[in-house]
């Protein structure tokens, strides 16, 4: 068993999607990043891919590089999943929290950890996504970011 964390965090942007999760939130602003921005993807990804000691996101897929211009987060995590597997190893758990003072995001939640579960390919009830706000502090406490935190579980493998 190995765990991994991960964290990301995208400023808030005028005609930007909001993607959380790989799921289109209804907001006026979105997360401006180089893909998606889906930060709670950007998240997860890096705590897998820590966990199987794969190195980060940026290494794998760097904003430098135009083919990953505008792409989904949701590809960028199923593509991590394949470096996982090839290593040996099987996702057991994610556990995450995005933060972020506005939208309201818990009706949201059922959705977004089932459509994390499907690329995970893991069950819904082995994937556990809270909403938080910053209370008004720092930069997603003014309404200008929003961030997320992961950590994950994976068994199996190949240590070396």
């Amino acid at each position: 068993m190995r765990t991994g964390i991960g964290y990301d965090i995208h400023r808030l942007a005028e005609g930007r999607k909001l993607i959380l999760g790989g799921i289109e939130i209804a907001f006026e602003k979105g997360l401006s990043g180089h893909s998606d921005a889906d930060v709670l993807a950007h998240s997860i990804c890096d705590a897998l891919l820590g966990a199987a000691c794969l190195g980060d996101i940026g290494t794998h897929f760097p904003d430098r590089d135009p083919a990953f211009r505008g792409i989904s987060s949701m590809e960028l995590l199923s593509r991590v999943v394949v470096l996982v597997r090839e290593r040996g190893y099987q996702v057991v758990n994610v556990d995450a929290v995005v933060l972020a003072e506005r939208p309201k995001l818990a009706p949201f939640v059922p959705e977004i950890r089932s459509r994390l579960a499907e690329v995970l390919g893991i069950g819904a009830g082995c994937v556990s996504v809270k909403a938080k706000t910053c209370e008004g502090l720092d930069s997603v406490g003014r309404g200008e970011a929003i961030a997320a935190q992961s950590v994950v579980l994976i068994a199996g493998g190949q240590d070396k």
